[in-house]
C-alpha cells in the first residue's frame, strides 16, 4: 500500500497515531515541522500525508499550497483541532483531499487514509518501461519480453527509485530511504545485498540495462553498450 507521511509536532499524538495505523497495517514515517516535512518529501515516495494544520515553523495549509504549487500531488488528509467552515475551506483549496477534525476516532481516520492511499495506489500501479524492461508495481514483476522475475518488496521501490530517476545517480541515502522508509532500522549491508540481487535478476533477463556505482555518493541504471 506503500508509506504514510505523518507531519505533527505534539510528541504524545505522533505516537498514538503511529501505532494506531501499525496495527491497520499503515507503516508511516514523522515529521515535527514543515521544514522535516519537506526533506521527507524530497527523499520518499509517499502513498499520502497526514497533515496537522498547526506547525511550529509555519501553517500546514501554506506548506501544502507550497507542495501543489510544485505540483506534488500526493493525497493529503488534513488533521486539525479547528472546525469552522472556513478552516476547512482553506485546507481544501489550498490542496487538501480530505480533513478531520479533532478529536477523532481511529477507526475513521484509518478508514479515511486507507481511501487516499488507495487512490495513489491506482495511479502508481501502472506499468513503468525504462530501457528494455517493464516493472509492475501490482504484481512487483520485473519482464523483459515474455521473461519476468519477481521482486521483494525493498527490490521493487529500489528499481522505481531507479527508474524514475532515468538514468541519473540516486544517492545512498535516497535508495534506502525508498525501501525501507525513514523510521525503519537498516543494517549497513541492506541496500548492497537488496542491489546485488537486483543486478541478477536484470542478468536473468537478459536485460542490458545494469547497475552502475558511483562511489561514495550512489547507483544509476543506466544501458550497457554494446561492444561494435
Amino acid at each position: 500500500m506503500g508509506r504514510l507521511l505523518i507531519v505533527e509536532d505534539h510528541a504524545g499524538l505522533q505516537d498514538l497515531l503511529v501505532r494506531g495505523l501499525a496495527r491497520a497495517g499503515i507503516a508511516a514515517d514523522c515529521a515535527r515541522t514543515a521544514s522535516e516535512a519537506s526533506a521527507c518529501i524530497a527523499t520518499v515516495r509517499y502513498a499520502a500525508i497526514l497533515l496537522d494544520r498547526g506547525l511550529p515553523d509555519g501553517d500546514g495549509v501554506r506548506w501544502l499550497r507550497s507542495l501543489r504549487t510544485e505540483r506534488i500531488t500526493v493525497p493529503c488528509l488534513m488533521l486539525t483541532a479547528r472546525d469552522a467552515l472556513h478552516d476547512r475551506i482553506d485546507g481544501l483549496e489550498a490542496g487538501a483531499d480530505d480533513y478531520l477534525a479533532k478529536p477523532f476516532e481511529m477507526a475513521e481516520l484509518v478508514a479515511r487514509i486507507r481511501a487516499l492511499m488507495r487512490r495513489q495506489a491506482s495511479w502508481v500501479g501502472l506499468a513503468a518501461t525504462y530501457g528494455d524492461v517493464t516493472i509492475d508495481p501490482a504484481s512487483a514483476e520485473l519482464r523483459r519480453g515474455h521473461a519476468s522475475v519477481t521482486l521483494s518488496a525493498a527490490e521493487l521501490q529500489l528499481m522505481l527509485a531507479l527508474m524514475r530517476a532515468q538514468g541519473a545517480v540516486v544517492r545512498r541515502s535516497a535508495l534506502e530511504a525508498a525501501a525501507w522508509g525513514l523510521s525503519e532500522p537498516v543494517t549497513p549491508n541492506a541496500l548492497d545485498v537488496a542491489l546485488h540481487r537486483i543486478r541478477r535478476k536484470l542478468v536473468a533477463l537478459g536485460s542490458r540495462l545494469e547497475l552502475r556505482n558511483t562511489k561514495g555518493i550512489g547507483h544509476a541504471l543506466v544501458e550497457r553498450i554494446e561492444d561494435a
